[in-house]
């Protein structure tokens, strides 16, 4: 099956589309721009310079995607924005491109969905089968991990790293990072509780959830410190994968993590 291209769309014959794309009414493909097969791309949507849009993608009426950063640094330098595969975009998001200070290039993985009017600025990397959801705001250099959900109308601060398989509530404010495995909320964001149920529904098995009880514990009940709660962790459990994830995370945290303002387990 052959692309179909309506009419109004303005597509330059610069830009490289895989087969079976469909392309809307009065939608935009700029120059340098790269198409996988069976991407879907509404109408009124922006195609910027430095796409990257990997197969099967869904990109909805009114987005924008790979526009120069918001950056007063940038000087049109050229840069990218990627998207993996399966991925769907919905309506008005604003995806800008990287620039050359960090990555090159800002990022989105497969398997993800972001809902309308979210904006991901420029250096940002998003992992595989995250959901965010509407009007969420990144700042530069924001990191997401894989199977993180995102609350609407979050607003997560310049080199913020959200981790893998969290939870964060929505209408918060985010100034530091926030580690895998958790879920956060209130105002300020704060520790709130393991994501037991989310953890489960992704397989992981009862002596990992049991792991990770016990290192959160150790980290936000204990009244240590951050760096003697990772002393004590080291000391005192066997460090299995998932808590040595939550180490190392903690260990390349470049904004400090967030603090405990209320905990909550499950046995």
């Amino acid at each position: 099956m052959s692309s179909k291209i309506h009419p109004t769309a303005i597509v330059s014959s610069k830009a490289q589309l895989g087969a079976d794309v469909v392309i809307e009414p009065y939608a935009i493909v700029e120059d340098d721009v790269v198409i996988g097969d069976g991407v879907y791309i509404g109408p009124q949507v922006l195609i910027a310079n430095g796409a990257r849009i990997g197969k099967n993608c869904k990109i909805h009426k009114g987005a924008v995607v790979s526009t120069p950063p918001q950056d007063l640094s940038y000087k049109n330098e050229p840069t990218t924005f990627e998207m993996g595969e399966n991925t769907t975009i919905r309506e008005f998001c604003t995806l800008n491109r990287g620039t050359v200070k960090q990555h090159k290039k800002s990022s989105v993985g497969s398997n993800c969905l972001l809902m309308a009017y979210t904006h991901v600025a420029h250096d940002c990397i998003i992992g595989n089968n995250v959901i965010i959801a509407n009007s969420v705001q990144m700042a530069g250099h924001v990191t997401i991990d894989d199977f993180s959900i995102i609350g609407g109308l979050v607003a997560i601060h310049q080199f913020v790293r959200i981790g893998a398989y969290t939870m964060v509530g929505g209408h918060f404010r985010v100034p530091k990072d926030i580690p895998p495995y958790i879920m956060a909320g209130g105002w300020p964001v704060s520790f709130e509780r393991l994501n037991i149920i989310g953890l489960r529904r992704r397989g992981f098995s009862s002596e990992a959830i049991d792991s990770l009880n016990n290192a959160y514990r150790i980290l936000y009940l204990s009244k240590l410190n951050v760096s003697q709660g990772v002393e004590r962790i080291k000391e005192t459990m066997t460090i299995t994968p998932e808590v040595q994830n939550l180490l190392d995370f903690i260990a390349t945290a470049k904004r400090g993590i967030i603090t405990a303002r209320r905990a909550h387990y499950n046995d």
